[in-house]
């Protein structure tokens, strides 16, 4: 019809109709191109729209091409015939009713209808309209998909109509996926005999058929194969075997499309083996016994034990354990405890795994009395082999012997008896012969023997009489007999058929009559065939016997040929298979090409093969093997049958030419090429060990193509080649048709890895070395460089040794010198050039016998600054006399340097010498030789030996540190590296830390990166970020001091988009916008551009915000139109990206919505906090809040303290921790609700650091720490302060936050110094840690008992010997000698300022007594040592003791003198034997003492293990408010003595408004205290923590704190309270001043939640040296001692109680004390290392005696928002609430207290206390607290655990559940012996 539409189809056989394709069409053999009215389709159909009368005039026809063998042809022509318009209904003219398509692909689905007027159009799927869009268009086709999905398939209508009637076509469209299979796991190595399960998943089809392949050939399941799963997916595999290793495959199949993937399985043999086992051996009664195994297998094996035979059963006597070694053996002990006669026997160790089973045996004698274990009667099969065991337990005996009726076995050659272990085996028992009583007679003594008897009885088993298989026709009838001739009745016989039981729907019957059965068939079908089994049982046996029963059966088909493709040069199975009785022969026959088949028999050949299933096999199909195959089945039975197929031969890919192997150099250009031919487009890639190679990833490879006639060639090439680049690379080619793949090994060649050298042998004057070889370079070796040097020398001199032959792999370097150091390295060398230089090593020679100089010199270098000399006198026969000392010169060592010696002159003291030269230079090369010195001059000089002292860290930071920012992710930083004499070793590289300081004052990531240039460029950082820096250099012997920060911000950049954006209509005309600021700003926001358009993306209107405002009102809209609005962030660098775009609608009836997002509020505790809730709606909605408590959401509180403004914002003053929470702000109004969720996160004070010290020299100690809980806020540094021990002056250093560990250096020697650490976050500095005391190296100097001090006399002088004294390992610093005539009072000080080894006194009186004092110090401290010393008469002869000669003048006067001098002399003696029993009572009431403390000790653990038993029940009990009460550093003590109160731990302190006043403008002379007490009495769950109470802290909190910001609940709110005081004079609380009067007033009350601070007064150092606690940790007896004498020395600790808390000394001398703590002991909150040799003790000051005195405190100011608070750690103290009557006066004189006593009573639940907020303090008084001031000693607040803190009236019950010291003294002294 004119106007309509005309389709013209090409009509292709369905046959053909995949292959052949319409390619042209023609008008009047002119070809049509498509345009205006003509079309040609997808589908090769000719569209001519707009019908003109003209077209009738033409012949059209088509061309079609077939697809493989591009044959063209042409069809017949067609005429169209034009008639004019007339109305008429919608006639189709084309359509559609399946469609299949492929994912991706472009599918037109036609539908074409011809009517008048002109059709109209429109399309469904699954009966829902189709809206039509850039993917699904309306053509003149029909319907056009773009892309198309799975999703799409479906069911579609193309809906035709007009006015005059309509039409329809229905169709529908299948989008099928590629294929593609997975197998898991990729990776399978297990062991021989476990299970392998292997599950292949598919995409593209829900239903495939899928198939198992191993190693080509298919998987079918059997005995230990399952395949499950609906398409056979999963594939099982029990029970491996070696064999079943290998590459599986998995091949998937639907219709045209196949699949396949692969997995390589890997088996090893996990069978178990017996690495090592235990012996036999001898043991005697009550020794422990432990067997062992060691097996080795995979999976790893279970392990048993049995004892003749008899299980091991687990129990106190046997235990049983195993563990698994590294290499992954299974290792099983067996130990036996108090061994007994029974336990010796057979032991038996049994390892089995699913790969196999291995036992061992050997046997274990115990001495005693042997016996044999009863015995069981047993039971034997006859013709098989019986064991009998005679277990023999006792140790020794003689023999074991077996009789049967009285006969000696064996008496045949079936017996055999194995005497060793008494086992008799019977081989093929016979039960005429071997039935009876057996007797086992084992000779215990000589004539002493013990036996015991055991019933062997013999069971016959059955023998069937053999029938054999038999064939049958089918109906035929069957008779099989089964016969029983011999074994023992009764008999049972039973039928199977195929393995089990003849079911009775078989029709079978049997006939049992005594020892014969049979089966009857009637009448025989196709289902009886099969295995028949008679199975004959007995109490012996069960036996049986097979047949098979054949049935036959004419030819048919089970597979029929079908038209297959076949890929040429592949092999393919033209399947054809038949079954039947007897098997039916397969014939196949051929017809070549497509004409009428004439088919010839098949030559086979090895190409062309028949499979046993009948299927013919073609190998490697050809062009030729296209035509038709006949399948012909025949066997004789029945008539002959056959079917034909037909076969098309397909081109695939293939690979024709590539390199199997190719060489490449490292470093260098290769290229790979692959030649590829088959059917076009043909694909190539390359792959890199299965991985596919991407050239954009990969940028040093390069692939490129190019065709060169009929072939693809296809280049590899890679630039420069690297040693990973070795391995196999492939070329896959790959077409419609198949693929191909080659396979390339690449090796690349590169100069060889350096040999690893080592020191065989060392002599005088040879060097014996040993080398491995690394990796030869993928080129063998061609020989090897050996280098030898002085090590003074340079390597450019050097003796080189070259082309050492390959083949060895040692040498001997000769001709060196003695004593000498050398450096050796190698060289390996290969074709392609020669390696790095090996492994230096630094050899010295041995010394050769020299010419009498000191033997063996040695050095060994200890320190950074010390060097140890070793030598041996020379030999007997060069010594030439006594060696009276030595002389040791040493040089810092330099080639060329001058030869000048520093010497130090030494005494001998034996064979060997040692000598320690101190005070070196750091990493310097030092020369040291020896001298040996007699009365005669000094000797020859030793070799000169050369070392190095130790490596140091860099003393200095890296100089002129700059850093500067190149763009808005990069900074560049450059620096100066530090001197030689700084660096103290070889410098590695150089270390810069940094990190970002980010907007809200947090600290981002602490980062660092190592380079080994001083410059550096730091990449990827966050735009305009401010960044600390810091450098550092390092040696091997750590990092160095690190460099000052430097901050560096990098540039602006366009900010990133808005975070979030909300819009709500307000009313009919007016929308709200909010939006939260970017989250990457980068840079400083200049303001915010708001857009609003209508439709998007015209822009309508746009709005301009300030930088600080989050939202904005867009008024004059029109009602109920969609509006579209987006924001964007706008920076001096440009616009950012656009936020996200959100539609918006005005309403009349606007819903309540809330603009305030979501989200988390972060705030520092003390501090003001506002949580908006802006909300908008018609009518203006009401706004609640909510907080989540106990996961129910709540109303908040509304009270002083927390409000809610009129905008709908929440407000928290003075916000505390526990304020911390979900917040829930709900907006409604008539017509809706909204509902935000804000997470409060109240950051609070860093918690305290663990500070430890981890090394300790004479002159520097290193202490790291483990940093506490950040309080929510990034740590932003350390304070670390130091003292030394007794001095209240101390010094500090920052440190920054990225470090752990800080070195303090130039230390004094043999000194004790203090530390503390504190953490400082945003919100303040946190804790000061627990006080650690640590010394450097060194003692005071000593003088040894073994030297005599006078060395010789004279009349006039004296010889004193110096050597006696030691330096204690610190330098001496001053040396005093002073003498007297004795009883005179004038001391002579000696000439002499250093100590020399001996020091000679002049100028003395003769025939004198003098007493002599020296005073020798160090910095670690000073010794005395006193002497008496007489000179001689003038001839030379001794003086007596201390008695004066005088001149008789009479003789009567003379002899008056002599019995004066008998007296003096008796009484002399007297006072010595008084002084040394008073000596020996003073040593021995000393080691009593020291015994006591250990009982103490001991007796102080024991009660801390039984509190630690205690349960919280008793805590459970108490269900009042507690109070935590503590004074710092002082022993609170409140007791019932006159007007005291006392307080036990169950007690509660109450408080009243009364107690406190207004605050006082004396703010000099007010009192703050600082209370803590829990809420809620603790039920359950572990006792909570308060260790880390500080002012403020609720107990409870951490109890109940939640992860996340709810875990900063830790700190409640703080409030300073003032009690003003009359004006007087300040004074100090001393120790007298430490019991407080607790005065109470009636009607007193509490307030929960509420802590106040107190601040001591500047004049207050003094009693806080007095109020010291001090601990010390010791490991043995004799330091714990010496730390005790330490403390005791402390003046304010004179009058201590010292109490031993806990020890774990581990000493064996009888004066140690061992004891243990409980394995619940914190080891985060002790100082005292959990190990043996730790004890601790802890001093607590006297009990005072003086309670009338009160302290003088200042105050500062209440911390308030806004206010800077920098108290010291240790003023955080807290006083004792002390109670006023009501109404009494609030002035207090000078001698009377400001708190009256009162009586102890009951106290009541506290109630609700307002705190009342203090004025702020004076500028003076404020600076007295900045950290700058000097600070005197911090003290270390304590460790208490438990349900909360407790005031204890006594130390012992002061135990926490956890065995620690609990608050009656928290802040405590830790000594630390290091």
């Amino acid at each position: 019809m004119r106007g309509n539409a005309v389709v013209f189809k090409c009509i292709i056989p369905s046959s053909v109709e995949a292959y052949v394709t319409v390619v042209s069409w023609e008008k009047d053999t002119v070809s049509i191109v498509s345009g205006s009215r003509f079309l040609i389709t997808s589908t090769g159909a000719l569209y001519i729209a707009d019908v003109q009368n003209e077209d009738g005039l033409n012949n059209y026809r088509c061309t079609t091409r077939h697809k493989y063998t591009a044959e063209s042809r042409q069809s017949n022509s067609a005429r169209l015939t034009v008639s004019d318009p007339a109305n008429s209904a919608p006639s189709i003219i084309d359509g559609f009713e399946h469609h299949k398509a492929m994912a991706g692909e472009r599918v037109e689905l036609p539908c074409k209808a011809s009517g008048h007027p002109i059709p109209k159009y429109r399309w469904l799927k699954n009966n829902v309209l189709l809206e039509l869009d850039s993917r699904f268009q309306h053509t003149i086709v029909g319907l056009l998909i773009e892309n198309t999905r799975p999703s799409d398939s479906g069911s579609y209508v193309c809906e035709v109509w007009n006015n005059y009637g309509n039409a329809e076509v229905i169709g529908s469209l299948y989008v099928k996926q590629p294929l593609k299979v997975n197998i898991s796991p990729r990776k399978v190595k297990s062991s021989v005999g476990s299970q392998i399960s292997l599950s292949c998943s598919v995409t593209g089809t829900d239903d495939p058929d899928l198939s198992w392949y191993r190693n080509g050939e298919i998987i079918n399941a059997g005995n230990n194969v399952r395949i499950t799963g609906v398409n056979r997916e999963t594939l099982i595999m029990d029970g491996m075997a070696k064999s079943d290793s290998g590459a599986y495959q998995c091949f998937a199949r639907r219709e045209k499309m196949s699949a396949q993937d692969y997995v390589q399985v890997v088996l090893e043999d996990g069978t178990p083996k017996i690495i090592s086992a235990f012996s036999e051996k001898v043991v005697s009664p009550g020794e422990p016994v432990s067997l062992m195994c060691n097996v080795k297998g995979t999976p790893l094996p279970t392990i048993t034990w049995t004892l003749d035979d008899d299980p091991i059963i687990k129990n106190g006597h046997h235990r049983i354990s195993q563990l698994i070694t590294s290499e992954g053996n299974v290792v099983s002990y067996l130990n036996i405890t108090n061994t007994q006669v029974r336990d010796g026997g057979v032991y038996r160790c049994t390892a089995n795994n699913s790969a196999g089973v291995v036992l061992y045996q050997a046997r274990i004698n115990v001495r005693g009395p042997a016996s044999i274990r009863p015995m069981k009667n047993i039971t034997a099969i006859a013709g098989r082999d019986t064991y009998i065991h005679c277990r023999v337990i006792g140790y020794p005996y003689y023999s074991i012997k077996w009789y049967k009726n009285s006969n000696l076995l064996p008496f045949n050659h079936r017996q055999v008896a194995f005497e060793n272990n008494g086992t008799l085996k019977l081989s093929d028992v016979q039960k005429d012969v071997d039935e009876g009583e057996y007797m086992c007679n084992v000779l215990v003594q000589p004539q002493l023997s013990t036996s015991q008897s055991i019933h062997v009885t013999v069971k016959v088993p059955p023998f069937i009489q053999p029938f054999e298989s038999q064939r049958f026709s089918i109906g035929q009838r069957v008779f099989i007999p089964c016969v029983v001739v011999s074994g023992d009745l009764p008999i049972t016989i039973t039928w199977q058929k195929d393995g089990r039981p003849i079911p009775a729907s078989l029709g079978v019957t049997i006939d049992n009559i005594d020892f014969t059965s049979s089966l009857r068939i009637s009448n025989l079908s196709l289902m009886h065939n099969g295995n028949y089994t008679c199975i004959a049982r007995n109490d012996a046996a069960a036996v049986e016997h097979q047949s098979q029963l054949i049935v036959r059966v004419p030819p048919r088909f089970v597979v029929q040929p079908t038209d297959q493709d076949g890929i040429y040069g592949k092999a393919v199975i033209l399947n054809c298979s038949a079954e039947g009785y007897p098997v039916p022969t397969i014939v196949w026959k051929y017809s070549k090409g497509a004409g009428v088949p004439q088919f010839q028999p098949i030559a086979l050949n090895g190409r062309i093969q028949l499979l046993t299933n009948g299927s013919l096999l073609i190998k490697h199909v050809l062009e030729e093997d296209s035509g038709y195959y006949l399948c012909k089945v025949s066997n004789d039975v029945g008539a002959d049958v056959s079917k034909s197929m037909y076969l098309t031969v397909k081109i695939p890919a293939m690979i024709t030419s590539y390199p199997n192997t190719t060489l490449a150099t490292q470093g260098q250009k290769k290229e790979m090429s692959c030649t590829a031919h088959g059917e076009k487009p043909i694909i190539v890639r390359w792959e890199k060990e299965d991985r596919m190679i991407n050239v954009p990833e990969m940028s040093r490879y390069l692939v490129s193509t190019k065709e060169v006639g009929e072939e693809v060639i296809s280049t590899l090439q890679i630039l420069p080649t690297v040693r990973e680049d070795s391995g196999f690379f492939s070329c896959h080619a790959i077409n419609s048709f198949g693929e191909d793949r080659g396979i390339i090994q690449l090796t690349v060649q590169e100069p060889p890895d350096p040999p690893e050298i080592e020191i065989r042998e060392v002599r005088a004057r040879s060097i014996a070395l040993r080398w491995t070889m690394g990796f030869d370079g993928n080129s063998p070796i061609t020989g090897y460089d050996i280098e030898c040097k002085n090590k003074s020398d340079s390597w450019d001199s050097v003796q080189r040794t070259k082309d050492v032959s390959p083949q060895l792999n040692q040498a001997t370097i000769i001709d060196l010198h003695p004593a000498s150091t050398y450096n050796i390295r190698m060289y390996a060398k290969n074709r392609i050039g020669k390696s790095e230089a090996s492994n230096e090593l630094t050899i010295t020679t041995e010394e050769a016998a020299p010419d009498g100089p000191p033997q063996e010199v040695q050095l060994d270098p200890i320190s950074s600054q010390s060097i140890r000399v070793t030598w041996k006198a020379p030999k007997k026969h060069l010594q030439n006399g006594i060696i009276r000392g030595y002389k040791i010169g040493f040089r810092e060592y330099s080639t060329g340097g001058n030869y000048q010696f520093n010497i130090i002159d030494v005494d001998t003291t034996g064979d060997s010498e040692v000598y320690t030269l101190d005070n070196l230079k750091k990493f310097t090369q030092y020369g040291v030789v020896v001298q040996a010195c007699n009365r005669a001059g000094t000797g020859p000089s030793s070799q000169e030996i050369i070392t190095t002292t130790l490596e140091d860290v860099p003393s200095r930071s890296p100089e002129n540190v700059q850093a500067s920012s190149i763009s808005p992710e990069t900074i560049t930083i450059s620096w100066s590296t530090p001197s030689k004499e700084a660096l103290n070793g070889i410098l590695q590289g150089f270390r810069v830390i940094y990190w970002a300081n980010l907007m809200d004052g947090e600290l981002g990531e602490i980062k660092n990166v190592t380079t080994t240039q001083p410059l550096l460029e730091l990449d990827n950082l966050e735009k305009y970020t401010n960044y600390s820096i810091q450098v550092l250099a390092f040696t091997r012997a750590g990092d160095g001091v690190r460099s000052e920060q430097i901050f560096t911000r990098t540039k602006e950049d366009v900010p990133g988009p808005t975070a979030g954006v909300k819009a709500a209509a307000a009313s009919a005309s007016t929308v709200y916008v909010s939006w939260l600021p970017p989250l990457k700003p980068n840079g400083i926001i200049r303001k915010y551009m708001v857009f609003c358009s209508h439709p998007y993306p015209m822009v309508i209107s746009d709005f301009e915000a300030a930088p600080d405002s989050f939202f904005y009102r867009i008024p004059s809209l029109s009602r109920n139109r969609q509006y579209s609005v987006w924001v964007v962030a706008v920076t001096a660098a440009g616009r950012g990206n656009s936020s996200d775009i959100i539609t918006v609608e005005p309403v009349a009836k606007a819903p309540a919505r809330i603009l305030t997002f979501s989200g988390t509020v972060t705030t520092p505790w003390m501090r003001d906090i506002v949580l908006p809730c802006k909300a908008v709606g018609d009518p203006s909605p009401t706004v609640k809040w909510m907080k989540e408590s106990n996961g129910t959401p709540s109303l908040v509180m509304i009270d002083g303290r927390r409000s809610i403004y009129s905008n709908g914002s929440f407000i928290i003053r003075t916000v505390k921790a526990e304020d911390s929470g979900y917040y829930s702000c709900v907006a409604t109004n008539s017509w809706g609700s909204d509902e935000i969720v804000l997470n409060l996160q109240v950051q609070v004070p860093p918690d305290q650091p663990r500070l430890t010290v981890s090394k300790t020299t004479s002159s520097s100690i290193t202490l790291s720490w483990i940093p506490g809980d950040n309080g929510g806020s990034s740590i932003r540094g350390y304070i670390l302060q130091y003292s030394e021990d007794n001095s209240e002056q101390w010094g500090s250093f920052p440190i920054s936050p990225s470090e752990r560990s800080y070195r303090l250096e130039n230390l004094k020697c043999g000194t004790w110094y203090k530390f503390t650490l504190t953490a400082q976050n945003g919100v303040g500095p946190g804790r000061i840690s627990e006080i650690i005391e640590a010394k450097t190296l060194g003692k005071e100097p000593q003088f040894s008992k073994e030297q005599d001090l006078v060395a010789s006399t004279n009349t006039t002088r004296v010889r004193l010997n110096l050597i006696g004294w030691n330096d204690g390992g610190c330098p001496i610093t001053s040396f005093n000698l002073e003498y007297r005539p004795f009883g005179t009072t004038v001391w002579t000080l000696a000439q002499r300022t250093s100590l020399s080894k001996s020091y000679m006194l002049y100028d003395l009186q003769e025939a004198m007594w003098y007493e002599l004092q020296m005073r020798v110090c160090n910095s670690a401290g000073c010794a005395e040592k006193q002497a008496t010393f007489s000179t001689l008469n003038y001839d030379g002869s001794t003086i007596p003791p201390l008695i004066k000669s005088v001149e008789a003048s009479e003789e009567g006067m003379s002899n008056n003198k002599g019995i004066k001098m008998l007296l003096t002399i008796s009484c002399i003696l007297i006072g010595v034997l008084l002084l040394f029993a008073l000596l020996l009572i003073v040593r021995r009431r000393r080691r009593e003492q020291r015994l006591k403390r250990l009982r103490d000790a001991k007796s102080l653990a024991e009660m801390l293990m039984s509190k630690n038993t205690r349960t919280s029940d008793t805590l459970n009990k108490q269900q009042t408010l507690r109070m935590h009460i503590d004074i710092p550093r002082a022993q609170l003590l409140i007791e019932e003595r006159d007007t005291m109160e006392t307080i036990d731990d169950r007690s509660t302190v109450l408080l009243t408004d009364a107690d406190f006043g207004e605050s006082s403008k004396q703010k000099s002379l007010t009192v703050t205290h600082t209370v803590h007490y829990q809420s809620v009495s603790q039920a359950t769950g572990p006792l909570v923590d308060v260790s880390d109470a500080r002012p403020g802290t609720n107990p409870t909190t951490r109890k109940n704190a939640k992860a996340g910001p709810a875990a900063r609940n830790r700190y409640a709110s703080q409030w300073t309270l003032n009690r003003p005081h009359p004006t007087i004079s300040a004074h100090t609380l001393t120790t007298g001043d430490w019991r407080l009067p607790t005065p109470r007033a009636a009607g007193s009350v509490d307030k929960e939640s509420d802590s106040y601070s107190v601040s001591p007064s500047q004049d207050t150092d003094r009693a806080r040296s007095s109020m010291v606690s001090t601990e010390s940790a010791s490991s043995t007896y004799e330091e714990l001692a010496r730390a005790y004498e330490h403390a005791k020395m402390e003046e304010q600790l004179r009058h201590a109680k010292f109490t031993i808390t806990e020890c774990f000394i581990s000493d064996t001398s009888s004066e140690q004390l061992t004891a243990g703590t409980n394995e619940y002991t914190d080891s985060l909150t002790s100082s005292t290392p959990s190990e043996s040799g730790i004890c601790r003790f802890t001093a607590s000051p006297p009990k005072p005696l003086d309670g009338g005195k009160v302290q003088t405190m200042a105050a500062p100011k209440a911390h308030r928002p806004g206010d800077v608070m920098n108290l010291p750690p240790y003023l955080r103290m807290d006083f004792l609430l002390n109670r006023g009557a009501s109404g009494t006066s609030r002035d207090v004189g000078l001698g009377q207290p400001c708190l009256e006593p009162q009586k102890s009573r009951s106290l009541k639940r506290p109630t609700v206390l307002e705190p009342i907020p203090t004025e702020n303090p004076s500028t003076r008084e404020l600076q007295a607290w900045q950290p700058s001031a000097a600070a005197p000693l911090p003290p270390r607040e304590g460790t208490e655990l438990g349900q909360a803190a407790k005031i204890s009236s006594s130390q012992e019950s002061l135990l926490d559940s956890r065995g620690h010291l609990k608050g009656s003294n928290p802040y405590t002294k830790s000594y630390t012996l290091v």
